[in-house]
């Protein structure tokens, strides 16, 4: 079990105002991608050797901003719904979840800084591991308060499973490293101006 803790939760207000609920996550998790540089992000997600089933790159912005008005919704959902029932167990799962909800927003807005930014991906993947299991428990706390929130995290913690997957296979495929991984010299089918990973090893002059 876990509790509510109300300095690591985020105000009520904000889960009560759709608008505000809603665009919370979205204005976050968009200032972080910018903040590491979306170009140099591309060219490393690009460079560096990944797992099989790995998305086209322009998929992430849409998917991400989706998953987040998402979160938000269902922030919004399980606060109103719970904070207006007359049963106490409803009204601390739904403080309990805000305290979730509010740990799992933090973890999500540090993997990308992790990963592409100081390029750790076994800090990365162990995040990005907590991250779905507070999402899975915070969804099965505020399905109990509201189906429709736990229904409208499903999305984001299928996503997150998949992430979990590629973070960990893309670390394993780089021998968890992928901060010397690039090199000038790209396949004739590439732009020029990228570094790309080397997948075959070099030939050591004699």
């Amino acid at each position: 079990m876990t509790a509510y803790i109300p300095s690591l939760t985020l105000p009520g207000q904000v889960f009560a105002q759709p608008a505000a609920s809603i665009l919370l996550p979205v204005v976050l998790g968009t200032g972080v991608g910018f903040s590491v540089r979306p170009t140099e992000t591309q060219k490393t997600y690009l460079a560096i050797k990944q797992p099989p089933l790995r998305p086209p790159p322009q998929v992430f912005g849409p998917m991400w901003t989706t998953l987040y008005a998402l979160m938000g919704y269902s922030a919004y959902r399980a606060w109103t719904t719970g904070m207006a029932s007359m049963d106490p167990k409803i009204i601390d799962l739904t403080k309990k979840g805000a305290t979730l909800y509010t740990v799992q927003l933090g973890l999500n807005l540090i993997w990308m800084p992790l990963f592409f930014g100081l390029k750790r991906p076994i800090e990365a993947t162990v995040d990005i591991t907590l991250l779905t299991g507070v999402t899975g428990y915070l969804t099965y706390l505020w399905a109990q308060v509201d189906p429709i929130a736990g229904w409208a995290l499903a999305p984001y913690l299928g996503w997150l499973t998949f992430a979990t997957y590629l973070s960990a296979g893309t670390g394993y495929l780089n021998n968890w490293n992928i901060a010397d991984k690039e090199r000038e010299a790209s396949p004739s089918s590439k732009s020029s101006k990228t570094k790309y990973v080397d997948e075959a090893p070099e030939e050591k002059s004699s």
